[in-house]
């Protein structure tokens, strides 16, 4: 079955960069000169999706303004390169495309965001994308997995090695060997202590589920952070259906986490045509 809708969970509060937060969501922190929402749908319209489910809160209409036609690009004095500039804003969800809009009531962790998404995802399978994490990747880590997604009973999770220490902030995996990038998922665990880490694997905000996730989602309890986690559904999953591991091409930049927000600025300003170059020496002089 060939994928097409792809879920954007976005009603947390972003507490961890208030005051910035408070009247903008996080997703729209701009890293340069865009927020961090569209890069993250830019990497699932690169992958083929074409049915774009955000999962809102009531402080997140900024989002839905973002991809809407909303600029005015009939103003006599403008120029042509404004205009030019104004009507790619435009049509950033090219035609083909659509975007649903679901608000929750509550932001009650990841789980609890994507079953909110259940009406419309039907019994297809779907994608998961966190805009918090920005990956530097070409193609993109959506596409990567699509061209290795070839069973449709099997999930299919995006990780990374990262520092044990790190461990209480990302899902942990046990896996057997990786074989191309690909390795069976034999456990998860939501945040353990380094000690009690599997490996040092953890989960990053790229997946792929069957339909059947929705239903280990729905029977879900609360469990770390008095929150719905997604992890624990995961978990309950591997009893009955294989869940691969990918680990994937790229750099990753933590866009939650206030220096990783500013390292990715720092790199994407270094990459632009505009000014990459003078930025560059600007830092050389200012750290010597």
């Amino acid at each position: 079955m060939r994928l097409k809708k792809v879920v954007f969970p976005v009603a947390g509060h972003g507490s961890r960069f208030l005051p910035a937060t408070k009247a903008t969501p996080k997703e729209m922190l701009p890293v340069v000169d865009k927020p961090l929402i569209q890069y993250a749908v830019e990497e699932a319209l690169e992958a083929g999706f074409t049915e774009l489910i955000f999962i809102t809160g009531k402080t997140k209409r900024a989002i839905t303004d973002h991809f809407d036609v909303t600029l005015e690009i009939g103003v006599s004095n403008m120029t042509d390169k404004k205009k030019q500039l104004f009507d790619e804003m435009n049509n950033i969800i090219p035609e083909g495309a659509s975007c649903i809009y679901i608000r929750q009531g509550e932001p009650l962790g990841l789980g609890h965001a994507i079953l909110q998404a259940k009406p419309v995802l039907g019994d297809e399978p779907f994608a998961v994308v966190l805009a918090d994490d920005l990956i530097d990747a070409k193609p993109g880590v959506l596409k990567q997995m699509v061209d290795r997604y070839d069973d449709s009973n099997t999930s299919l999770i995006a990780v990374e090695k990262i520092k044990k220490s790190d461990s209480i902030h990302y899902g942990m995996i046990e896996i057997d060997s990786f074989n191309k990038a690909l390795a069976n998922i034999i456990d998860i665990i939501e945040k353990p202590d380094p000690i009690d880490a599997p490996s040092d694997f953890g989960v990053v905000g790229r997946y792929i589920f069957t339909n059947q996730i929705l239903d280990y989602l729905a029977k879900t309890n609360v469990g770390t952070g008095n929150e719905i986690q997604l992890t624990d559904a995961i978990k309950s999953m591997l009893a009955t259906n294989n869940v691969s591991a990918y680990e994937f091409l790229g750099t990753r930049y933590d866009c939650g986490d206030k220096l990783g927000f500013v390292k990715a600025n720092i790199e994407y300003a270094l990459k632009n045509n505009d000014f990459g170059v003078e930025l560059e020496s600007y830092l050389r002089n200012r750290l010597t």
